[in-house]
């Protein structure tokens, strides 16, 4: 376990899938994330690369041969290199080995940076191609964070609030995979309140929100969060069953739609890398 601390806060962070595990506020003595308890949902944050979601028959084609992945792909699942660390960054890293080339024939570094500025926790992820072709992938986040953050407050105390009014569609999930349409779901409003039932038909899934950031907090607390979205083309929101946490998700590409012809190249989302080129986005998290 690598630790990460300054004034305000104190971070653990598992080489395994370069995934975080505590995020916690020292003066206020409140950790933040999801507790990981694997009677709901045993994951804290998971880093979802090279796709994000789900490929129909778990499968995709590229350049005529057929490869299959998992769910989120592999990348929570693989050990990665612990690069460089002082007491309020850390750098790990992961890249292609014979195993991942026989379901993902790319050769690839990915770098997951972990930096504390004050009382924010920043994270950034670093594609580089050091390939002679292109380089196909999607990447995401899948923060989990703690609903209720105080103890005996109720689950429907807790709302998300958006930083710019929304009127949007939810795209709705059928057997993993992507409705092309959207269900009217947000309407000219800011709140989205919490309740057991929100995530009953799976996880709400938006594209192109207008705001750069999401606050996690309840009317009744002075204490939550400010997530920061800004850049992010898609974002997911999730919740287990009658779980006492909430996913706040930052994606770069989303599950397979329904009528998806599974080629990897026409994936919506997918960033094409060229040879020797890098790619870089970061989500941001405030505590109060």
């Amino acid at each position: 376990m690598i630790t990460l601390e300054n004034e305000w806060l104190s971070v653990d962070i598992l080489p395994k899938g370069a995934e975080l595990q505590r995020l916690y506020r020292k003066d206020l003595d409140l950790n933040y994330l999801w507790k990981g308890d694997p009677a709901f949902w045993g994951k804290h944050s998971p880093l979802l690369f090279p796709i994000v979601g789900e490929l129909k028959d778990n499968t995709y084609y590229y350049e005529g041969k057929d490869y299959h992945l998992p769910r989120h792909g592999f990348a929570r699942d693989r050990e990665f290199e612990f690069a460089t660390h002082n007491s309020q960054e850390a750098l790990f890293t992961l890249q292609d080995d014979p195993t991942s080339l026989e379901i993902y024939p790319f050769p690839f570094l990915l770098e997951v940076h972990y930096s504390l500025k004050g009382s924010s926790l920043e994270v950034a992820y670093v594609v580089h191609n050091p390939g002679e072709a292109p380089l196909y992938f999607c990447i995401g986040g899948h923060p989990a964070f703690a609903v209720p953050l105080i103890e005996g407050q109720p689950y429907d105390a807790y709302q998300l609030t958006f930083s710019e009014e929304e009127t949007a569609g939810r795209y709705e999930l059928e057997g993993g995979l992507l409705q092309t349409k959207p269900s009217p779901f947000l309407n000219h409003q800011r709140i989205l309140g919490l309740t057991k039932t929100l995530f009953a038909e799976d996880a709400l899934v938006f594209k192109a929100l207008r705001s750069a950031q999401v606050t996690l907090g309840s009317p009744g607390s002075a204490h939550g969060l400010h997530f920061h979205i800004q850049g992010w083309p898609y974002l997911g929101i999730w919740a287990a069953p009658n779980a006492p946490f909430v996913c706040i998700e930052p994606w770069q590409g989303h599950a397979d739609d329904v009528n998806t012809d599974q080629e990897l190249i026409h994936k919506e989302g997918i960033i094409k890398l060229e040879a020797g080129d890098r790619w870089e986005k970061s989500w941001k998290v405030d505590l109060f």
